[in-house]
């Protein structure tokens, strides 16, 4: 993780310098988003994003996931999802040992709070470290239902019980492929 992330940091500092440039440009507000994220032993931490929706967009409905065609997403923001580049500042969590390069994908404790209430063996998914990609991300799209959540949860359990540096490797070459052909972002 430690050696990945640093030479993605390195290698894609253009494209980090290049997209924080025009997120500042588009609209008004910090470069970088940061929230609430639940990682492995349930414990919280800040997780960090390229800020890819308008100044406080849940100011006034709260926490919701994001919707086809959100109107809070920026200019800029439905370019950096498309390709997930919105994601890379996550790089920095990875290098910092809060992530992995690939796991589950951290969700917030607001979230994970009710889906543990309605889905059983949810929290089984905490039992190793969030990844930056998953098994769920490659195989499954978007997903903002409790339904989503449980098909999530299947490729999230598949992975933590199959877990192996080529597994690993395959999801890592699976999360290229959806990048560059930006398909399942919201």
């Amino acid at each position: 993780d430690i050696i990945i992330s640093s030479v993605m940091i390195i290698l894609l500092s253009p494209v980090l310098f290049v997209t924080a440039i025009l997120i500042k440009l588009d609209s008004p507000g910090p470069i970088l988003f940061s929230q609430d994220r639940v990682g492995q032993n349930q414990n919280e931490y800040m997780m960090h994003k390229f800020r890819s929706m308008i100044e406080n967009a849940e100011k006034t409905t709260g926490p919701v996931w994001a919707d086809t065609n959100d109107t809070r997403i920026t200019r800029v923001g439905r370019v950096i999802r498309k390709f997930r580049i919105d994601e890379l500042p996550q790089l920095w969590d990875v290098l910092v040992g809060k992530m992995s390069m690939v796991g589950p994908r951290p969700e917030r404790k607001h979230f994970t709070d009710e889906l543990e209430k309605k889905i059983p063996y949810y929290s089984e998914r905490f039992k190793v470290k969030p990844g930056l990609t998953g098994w769920a991300q490659v195989c499954y799209d978007y997903g903002a239902t409790v339904d989503d959540a449980i098909e999530k949860l299947n490729y999230d359990l598949f992975y933590i019980k199959n877990l192996s540096i080529t597994m690993d490797v395959v999801i890592i070459l699976r999360t290229i492929k959806t990048v560059l052909f930006g398909r399942g972002a919201r």
